[in-house]
């Protein structure tokens, strides 16, 4: 049988959300065409080439970008900004010149755009932006995608929470229920630093800040299923475009998530973890404390009023499923 659905042409897709996304669609019946540092079938030093696959395409997803789940050294911070504003622009500029340009442009994006939030949820319509890294290379990324006229392609920025499944985030969290840091982690003193400063043209923030949440910071969360059908979803929805938050409606919080991991392992002991505690740890794991300390209190408002309905809408049963995976 020959495909139905036309091309979709996927940046990233060797990441673990690329490789089931890229499953996904060729089950839809998209003819599925990869771009990457090495291809298959288009490198990100070729324009021309990038150009050909989307010129005609239907469908186009940037999930491009070095993983966050490193420490943030000097170099590991700019490699992340580089690789997500170049490939970005590379597809924009390959949208703008091609004759036949896609239908549909969804870009990874992350919801840690929004600040640091104990008081009240962030949506797409009264979220307030962050300051500082992360934050900033949210608002860079997003300015890069927006920038332009591109009259024909409809664009979705897919501001993703954590993604719960055989990735990092998870496997960074299992590690630490399992080596016994499974309670709450307590933000607290520790020796400065500027690892988490701003960065770009307009940085926003000089280094790292202190919340003392009791480890009820919020734990915003989305299992690998739901971005899958999500990003089918939208697809689909010609009304969606702009922002779109990726996150499950009910929200947790760190005591909770410890709590729920440390069961599902099987860990006896889980210690209470202080930053002083959990710095040297994470310094081990090469990952970085933020995972666990900022508060992401983020709501998939556009989606439930699309009316796009979860899969894993729960914690428990989503951690269970992706532990057990």
């Amino acid at each position: 049988m020959g495909n139905t659905r036309g091309r979709a042409v996927i940046a990233g897709a060797t990441g673990f959300i690329g490789q089931r996304l890229v499953r996904e669609l060729r089950d839809q019946g998209y003819d599925i065409a990869r771009i990457g540092r090495n291809g298959p079938d288009a490198r990100w030093d070729d324009a021309s080439a990038i150009r050909t696959l989307i010129d005609g395409s239907k469908l186009v997803v940037n999930l491009a970008g070095k993983s966050v789940n490193c420490r943030y050294t000097d170099r590991n911070r700019d490699e992340i900004l580089r690789s997500r504003i170049d490939t970005t622009r590379a597809f924009r500029q390959a949208i703008a010149t091609s004759a036949n340009p896609p239908r549909v442009w969804l870009n990874a994006s992350t919801a840690t755009i929004y600040r640091y939030s104990l008081d009240r949820p962030m949506t797409e319509t009264n979220g307030d932006v962050g300051t500082g890294f992360s934050a900033d290379i949210a608002q860079a990324w997003e300015a890069e995608f927006f920038a332009g006229e591109l009259p024909a392609t409809r664009r979705v920025a897919l501001r993703m929470a954590i993604v719960l499944g055989d990735g990092p985030a998870t496997a960074a969290l299992v590690r630490l229920a399992r080596f016994g840091l499974g309670g709450p982690q307590l933000d607290g003193w520790w020796f400065p630093h500027r690892r988490y400063r701003g960065i770009g043209t307009k940085p926003t923030s000089t280094g790292a800040q202190t919340h003392h949440s009791h480890g009820r910071q919020k734990f915003s969360w989305i299992h690998i299923d739901d971005v899958v059908n999500a990003v089918k979803f939208i697809v689909d929805n010609a009304a969606l475009d702009g922002p779109v938050n990726l996150s499950a409606p009910q929200i947790s919080d760190n005591r909770t998530l410890m709590s729920t991991l440390r069961r599902r392992v099987g860990a006896v002991v889980g210690l209470p973890a202080f930053r002083w505690m959990m710095e040297p740890a994470m310094w081990i794991l090469r990952t970085e404390p933020e995972l666990v300390l900022k508060s992401r209190w983020v709501t998939p408002e556009r989606l439930l009023q699309a009316g796009y309905t979860f899969a894993w809408p729960d914690l428990e049963p989503a951690i269970n499923d992706v532990v057990k995976r």
